[in-house]
This record gives C-alpha cells, sequence and structure tokens, in this order.
C-alpha cells in the first residue's frame, strides 16, 4: 500500500504532445476498441489542446481526451487506464483534468455500460440513450448517382455536418473524409446535399462513420456505396438505438449487435437531427 501511495505522489497529468497520440491508440486497442490506422494523427487535429496523459515516475500509465468543439461543446473520450493502475485514483485525476479543460461547456461521452452510474454519480452526466454497435461484412456494388465528398465544395460538407453534430469541426472533418485507407461517397438533389458517408480501415476490418442521409433511401445508398468499396472485409457500425431507420438497415444487411455504449451529456441533449444520424462518427470523438 506504501509503495502505490508514493507512485501516485509521483503522478503527473499533462497534455499530450501529437507524437504521443500513437500511445493513446496503442491503449484503446488494447481495451478492444479496434481504432482505425490513421486514428492518433486524426484526433488530435480535433483540439491540440484536449488530449492528456498520466505519468507515473515519467511512465505513460493512462489517456484521456477532452476535445473543445467550440465555446458551447466539447466530447470526452479516450479514457483509458493502464490494468495495474488502476483503482488508485488516477482515472479521477484525468477526469478532473478534461473537466477542468472543457470548463463550462455541455460536453457529451460514450461511455461502456458498466461505468454508466459512475459516470452518472460521480460526474453527473445524463443518459440520453443507447448506440449499438453492429457487425457485417462488406460487398455487393456501388449504387449509381453517388459522388465522393471530395468532389463536394467543403463548406456545403460542413453546414450540412452541422445538422447532425452540435458543434463545427471542420479542421477535424477536413481531414477525416479525406483520410488514406478510406472511402467516402455523398448524395446531392439539385445541389443539395442529401446525405454522406465515410468507411475507415481499422486494426480489424473497416467502420462505417459517420453515416449521415436525410431519408433512409439515401442512408442506405450510402451504406450500400460504402460496404462495396471493401468487399469480404468486417464492417462496422455504430447506431443510435432511437433511429429505428437506421436499425432497420443494419438488420436488412445481416449485420448482428456486438455491443453497446451509453450516449450521455453533462447538461441537456443537444438540438441536432438525430432521425439522420444513420452511423455514429466515433466513439472517442462523437
Amino acid at each position: 500500500m506504501e509503495k502505490d501511495s508514493e507512485k501516485i505522489r509521483k503522478l503527473e497529468i499533462r497534455k499530450m504532445r501529437r507524437e504521443e497520440a500513437g500511445f493513446a491508440i496503442e491503449m484503446a486497442a488494447a481495451e478492444g476498441w479496434n481504432p482505425g490506422i490513421h486514428d492518433g494523427e486524426l484526433f488530435y487535429e480535433a483540439d491540440h489542446n484536449g488530449f492528456f496523459i498520466a505519468e507515473v515516475e515519467g511512465k505513460p500509465v493512462g489517456c484521456a481526451s477532452a476535445v473543445a468543439y467550440d465555446d458551447s461543446f466539447g466530447f470526452f473520450g479516450l479514457y483509458v487506464v493502464n490494468p495495474e493502475f488502476r483503482k488508485k485514483g488516477i482515472g479521477m485525476k484525468l477526469t478532473e483534468k478534461c473537466l477542468e479543460y472543457l470548463e463550462d461547456r455541455n460536453i457529451g461521452l460514450d461511455g461502456v455500460v458498466e461505468n454508466e452510474k459512475k459516470y452518472q454519480q460521480v460526474m453527473k452526466f445524463r443518459s440520453s440513450y443507447s448506440n449499438l454497435r453492429f457487425e457485417g461484412r462488406g460487398g455487393g456494388e456501388v449504387p449509381d448517382g453517388l459522388m465522393k465528398t471530395s468532389e463536394v465544395p467543403f463548406k456545403k460538407l460542413l453546414a450540412y455536418d452541422m445538422e447532425m453534430f452540435p458543434a463545427p469541426r471542420s479542421g477535424f472533418l477536413e481531414k477525416w473524409v479525406n483520410q488514406p485507407d478510406s472511402y467516402a461517397f455523398a448524395a446531392l438533389e439539385e445541389g443539395d446535399l442529401k446525405g454522406y458517408g465515410v468507411i475507415r480501415k481499422c486494426r480489424a476490418g473497416y467502420k462505417i462513420g459517420p453515416l449521415f442521409a436525410d431519408d433512409r433511401d439515401t442512408a442506405e445508398k450510402i451504406f450500400r456505396a460504402l460496404r462495396a468499396s471493401v468487399p469480404g472485409e468486417t464492417v462496422y457500425l455504430d447506431v443510435p438505438e432511437p433511429n429505428k431507420k437506421a436499425m432497420e438497415i443494419a438488420k436488412r444487411y445481416n449485420m448482428n449487435v456486438m455491443f453497446k455504449t451509453i450516449r450521455m451529456y453533462s447538461q441537456k441533449e443537444p438540438d441536432i437531427e438525430l432521425d439522420k444520424v444513420y452511423g455514429v462518427t466515433s466513439f472517442e470523438l462523437g
């Protein structure tokens, strides 16, 4: 016990440097979260000041992210402590640092089910709904009538994205839709954007996210294009459970639920068009 106390006295929580982002991704991979192969650099782009690392005697033992998207909204994620250093107060110190950084913003998170009560009681977060991770297989044909998101004016893409996300995320989004080892499609009708989606290579298989669309037919068309881009590969889709049309698409293509997270907020649930969210961008950044 004395040894543990001594180690905790030598705990330092500090801002993560860009070259250390890979540590957070390795921690996430060790937890079985199956990060994208470029997630470290892309996540860090969302907020260079919002990633924190916990060190004991100079050794990194934990991490967390607190991305401040604007003055009113932030997202808490990538919260991991090395198993041998758990239950020593390190996680709480990381949490305190993140909450201090995000100040009075409304904060979102996707928590694992077993931590829901802790987030409610300790952090005073409120549960909003569940997100379900579905697993399926890639294949099929790319439907006609879609275009690559790189061919869509970025201002148009960003404006559309803000209907389904609580804050502008221009720096992150521009790199996310153009990342290596990915495919991204958009649907336009008479010049108006009706939906878009991205699928990226992960440690295992590919994850779809986001998948935003005005209606089920458009969402399914983009979904088909994304899964057809990675034939024979395992494909994952994270669906907000309240969006029944999204649930129907996942089931129609014989996808199976792997696990779920609880979407929680520190204040009220943001006023976004959740019925157009057919796939969450990521559990780590919202």
